[in-house]
């Protein structure tokens, strides 16, 4: 299958951590992730736009449509990622770089980047990242693609910024993902997320407006929607994925794990300093402690049903009609409740 090769050796590297994120929390959040995923790890930037007298650009695409300035907005271990600019629609992009002689010895790897990169730039779903651009520098043995931007962080930031939220407004986040994830689920083929989780699903705060991205560790899968990869970030991982047979399901449970996220300002299994200590707990199938701080009735039955026994989840079109976002509408502009969890 077109995940089998990639992801047999998935490396393991600290996330991209902004200061807030990381004077926010203790102890260090583990992450299992391939090249794929190191390299696809999307952008945000602040809104405020460079102000140069001279020519901005430190460089310009082929077509001469894109032009990158030389503000670096993140990097990893293969990939920078510069403020850039669109001059025919007038926005500001991501510009992402990746060294491809970092595979030159797996061709194979290569062309996987290439096929992936290419589905994704296939995407278009308002609560998807877009991925506009791509290109290869021959002569520099560069990737180069242009990714959409979102001007307020993501979303674990953005819930830690903004502690008292009303509840329709959780819910408005809420929905949003679960959208993004029925457009990949009910894709041809199916596209399974794999790592969602609230650090790569983003934010632009000014419009309320809520998108996954990350989505480097994605699998596309055939008609039976079964995957066998072991990645992802171990508080979000379901049980089965454990156990390297999981179907879309897994994106159900993690998403139950951002809702309960959202509603506790805790990020789940935080009571756990080590990887195989969160592996342990949730193998046995114990819950985590967050769940019980969980005063809302209704949406602790929610998340339940979200990270429940695989096969009695329901699927995102089916939440999506849940009763938790009854009067829910993303384009609603009445004033939202008092009513804060």
């Amino acid at each position: 299958s077109i995940d089998s090769n990639l992801h047999n050796a998935p490396l393991r590297l600290p996330p991209l951590q902004s200061e807030s994120e990381s004077s926010a929390r203790n102890k260090p959040e583990f992450r299992f992730i391939s090249p794929i995923q190191a390299i696809l790890m999307m952008p945000f930037a602040s809104s405020d736009p460079l102000d140069n007298d001279s020519e901005p650009f430190v460089e310009s695409d082929p077509t001469g449509r894109y032009g990158r300035y030389d503000e670096l907005l993140g990097s990893g271990s293969v990939k920078k990622v510069y403020r850039a600019f669109d001059q025919e629609e007038g926005i500001e992009v991501a510009w992402n770089q990746v060294k491809l002689r970092c595979f030159v010895d797996d061709p194979a790897m290569i062309e996987r980047l290439f096929s992936e990169v290419r589905l994704l730039k296939s995407l278009n779903n308002d609560n998807i990242i877009k991925l506009y651009k791509v290109w290869r520098d021959e002569k520099n043995s560069i990737l180069n693609f242009i990714t959409e931007i979102c001007t307020s962080g993501n979303l674990r930031e953005y819930r830690k910024k903004h502690r008292h939220v009303s509840v329709r407004a959780l819910k408005k986040w809420s929905k949003q993902i679960l959208k993004g994830l029925v457009y990949l689920h009910t894709h041809k083929p199916c596209i399974i997320h794999r790592d969602l989780n609230c650090s790569n699903v983003f934010v632009n705060g000014n419009i309320g407006q809520v998108k996954i991205g990350d989505l480097g560790l994605a699998a596309i899968v055939g008609e039976n929607h079964i995957a066998h990869s072991v990645l992802g970030t171990p508080e979000f991982m379901a049980p089965e994925l454990y156990n390297e047979n999981y179907t879309e399901t897994v994106d159900i449970y993690a998403y139950g794990l951002c809702v309960l996220e959202l509603v506790s300002l805790e990020i789940p299994y935080s009571e756990c300093d080590s990887i195989p200590k969160i592996v342990k707990r949730v193998s046995s199938g114990i819950k985590p402690e967050a769940l019980d701080k969980v005063s809302d009735g209704e949406a602790k039955t929610f998340i339940m049903k979200c990270i429940g026994n695989p096969m009695a989840r329901p699927s995102a079109a089916e939440l999506l009609r849940d009763p938790f976002f009854d009067g829910i509408d993303d384009d609603d502009e009445q004033e939202e409740n008092n009513d804060h969890i």
